[in-house]
């Protein structure tokens, strides 16, 4: 019997298919066929619907008509991504989605990395006489505690608590404020809450790692999966920059965390074409797994695009060159303005494109431009020529997804 309706997916190991478009679901699943991974179907953030000029309405439909023409009988979830305020858990809640993922990343400290002892001790008394802890007397269990994470042993000292305070207890108080208000608009409905802590200035250390948990526990706030911030560089529509051992050493720690505060699953956010690293997390993680992907099946309905009608690619490339200086204010890339602005010649070049670092995060940080203001020289608006062009060839469409994501999804389980 086709399943419709998104369901709660527990500690299942999960993958997130982001559509900016409406159309990559047949892709999306039929890259799932030969996969163990539950599909999250029905996923786009506050942010990129703001961007896309689509609602949480519009992203359910799709994802459901999909379900619906394949006849897909395996439970799906719908992951309401990153939000930020009640606003944004009542309209996506309305829309039938049950996987909420907060972010709090506007009530995290970082300058607490730098501060010295008098400023963490001045901003720690602040916490206090505003109630984000209880009394003075919060500190002790942290200091006399030591927890068990299998490989070692993790212990708080006076700055390393007061560090990972200042720096983030703002932002848990606000996840117990987004958890009530998660629960408020889903009475008598299952839901589950991600917290997502990925977007900060440096990596997520084990003991704020901890420290994040354990005041979760606090505030009665349960999670399914958190989403730290790795060391490296997790960019957007390419591959992982860094030393895989110390990413591999880390990320151990940070599951058995998750094993020992939850359990709960570790979700890896800008989480697509990180191929040289996903045999390692499927290995460590195992089942404790939730990856997100979005711009990369935008890129695939490009590279349609590219094949099938190059001067409308041509066209869109021109756009997003000069939209770049503004709409990458938003990233972490590597792609700066002078190598945009050294473009030449502008040809469809599937490679360069799509394929290679540059022109994969040109094309990506644009998007929301490209849909949603971006017009061809017929006037025409770029989002209509792309549909079309999708809806025309359907069949390379889905084509190209399962192989793309396909590919994701068989290195996950190759360690």
């Amino acid at each position: 019997m086709t399943n419709q309706t998104p369901v709660t997916l527990g500690l299942k190991k999960s993958f997130g298919f982001g559509d900016r478009l409406g159309l990559a679901g047949p892709g999306h699943l039929a890259a799932l066929k030969t996969s163990d991974f539950a599909g999250i179907m029905a996923q786009q953030s506050i942010r990129e619907m703001n961007r896309t000029d689509r609602t949480p309405e519009q992203v359910m439909r799709a994802a459901q008509e999909t379900i619906a023409a394949a006849e897909y009988a395996l439970p799906w979830g719908a992951d309401a991504d990153h939000l930020k305020c009640e606003a944004d858990v009542q309209w996506t809640a309305e829309a039938g989605f049950c996987f909420f993922t907060i972010d709090p990343s506007e009530h995290v400290v970082n300058e607490a990395d730098d501060m010295d002892e008098a400023a963490l001790t001045a901003g720690v008394e602040k916490l206090v006489a505003n109630s984000v802890f209880d009394d003075a007397s919060w500190e002790k269990p942290y200091l006399e505690g030591q927890w068990d994470i299998g490989s070692r042993v993790l212990k708080f000292d006076r700055e390393s608590l007061y560090r990972a305070a200042v720096k983030y207890a703002r932002a848990v108080e606000h996840c117990g404020a987004m958890s009530g208000f998660i629960a408020k608009h889903n009475a008598n409905k299952l839901y589950e809450i991600e917290v997502s802590v990925d977007e900060t200035d440096a990596p997520t250390s084990h003991l704020e790692h901890l420290f994040f948990a354990l005041e979760l526990r606090r505030r009665g706030v349960t999670v399914v999966s958190l989403a730290p911030r790795f060391i490296g560089q997790f960019e957007k529509g390419i591959d992982y920059k860094g030393d895989i051992p110390a990413f591999e050493a880390a990320l151990e720690d940070h599951v058995a965390i998750a094993k020992a505060m939850g359990p709960y699953k570790i979700s890896i956010h800008s989480g697509s074409d990180k191929f040289s690293i996903y045999p390692s997390i499927g290995r460590i993680c195992g089942d404790l797994l939730h990856v997100k992907t979005a711009g990369t099946s935008y890129l695939e309905a490009l590279r349609v695009v590219c094949r099938q009608s190059p001067a409308l690619f041509k066209e869109i490339i021109a756009y997003s060159a000069d939209r770049f200086p503004e709409d990458k204010a938003s990233y972490h890339i590597s792609v700066t303005d002078d190598w945009v602005a050294g473009l030449g010649a502008i040809d469809a070049d599937e490679v360069k494109y799509l394929d290679e670092d540059f022109g994969r995060q040109l094309l990506h940080v644009t998007f929301g431009s490209v849909l949603t203001k971006g017009k061809a020289a017929s006037g025409r608006s770029f989002k209509e020529g792309i549909l079309e062009v999708l809806e025309n060839n359907a069949d390379l469409h889905a084509e190209l997804l399962e192989k793309h994501l396909g590919k994701h999804l068989s290195l996950l389980n190759a360690g």
